[in-house]
């Protein structure tokens, strides 16, 4: 009998090897072939999404991206239109396991070999816009948002360079000499379509790199000739944090600065919100 355990340990030991450097070649053959570490099975060419929201993440943003999972950015389908969200993430040997077992448990990790950190936002909206462009060309429309960004999926801007050196968002003349940034949306939170996706990635080869990638977009908008436009005429993107209420966050599409606390509280508030509306409407 001991020698039939150890036996039937012995096959399971080499099964779960030759899993293991199958799932490792894998992701060194995918990175080979497509220069991305990470990137989700999203069925596009089965079933294209009308919005992939893509969010820029921090690789220890762990319970961020958790808390988001969970509320808004859970895949769902409103009326026929399906709605996917994937994590924009750049590379950190101390975090790298722990993206590896998220990409497989939930498949919304995009990764690509570069240093994650604040001033590289730049290239990993760069890399969301190529891996729309190459890997789901179908969808409607894509998003950009963060990490702490409440988004209500269901209701659906011209600034001067900041020359503090104190703040984040500081630009020296070096940088860019000129007063006026051209339009833009904020980087909390903007959509565009699926083919200014793929033209943006396209001229981005064509236009020196800048820190702030809500600008750099409106650069590369800027070359293409492509003005931004408000889709209310009502203000419904905050690049601030809005005091919760439920019948405020029912018309707004997002709220910055919130705690993944926060964004739960909120999204099941929202939720208990839209389901009393249904039985009301039933009812009556």
């Amino acid at each position: 009998v001991p020698l039939k355990k150890h036996s039937l340990l012995g096959v399971l030991a080499v099964f779960l090897f030759c899993l293991l450097y199958r799932y490792e070649r894998h992701i060194h053959t995918q990175y080979k072939q497509d220069g991305f570490l990470l990137v989700p099975d999203s069925r596009c060419n089965v079933n294209p999404p009308f919005l992939v929201i893509l969010v820029t993440s921090a690789t220890n943003k762990n319970k961020a991206r958790s808390a988001i999972r969970q509320t808004w950015g859970k895949e769902t389908t409103i009326g026929n239109n399906r709605i996917v969200t994937y994590f924009l993430l750049g590379y950190s040997a101390h975090y790298q396991q722990q993206l590896l077992d998220e990409s497989l448990q939930h498949n919304d990790i995009i990764q690509q070999n570069f240093t994650d950190s604040y001033y590289n936002l730049t290239t990993k909206v760069l890399m969301g816009m190529e891996w729309v462009t190459r890997f789901c060309p179908s969808a409607s429309f894509v998003m950009k948002t963060d990490t702490d960004m409440f988004v209500n999926i269901y209701y659906l801007f011209n600034r001067r360079p900041i020359r503090n050196k104190k703040s984040k968002c500081y630009a020296g003349e070096a940088e860019y000499p000129y007063r006026r940034y051209p339009p833009f949306c904020a980087g909390t939170g903007y959509i565009f379509s699926a083919d200014i996706a793929k033209k943006v990635w396209e001229v981005s080869a064509q236009e020196a790199k800048f820190k702030l990638e809500d600008i750099y977009i409106a650069l590369c908008l800027a070359k293409l000739k492509v003005v931004p436009v408000k889709m209310h005429s009502v203000k419904t993107f905050y690049s601030s944090k809005v005091k919760f209420s439920v019948c405020r966050f029912w018309k707004l599409v997002t709220s910055h600065g919130m705690s993944p606390l926060e964004i739960q509280i909120s999204w099941k508030a929202m939720i208990h919100l839209k389901v009393l509306h249904r039985i009301y409407y039933k009812v009556n």
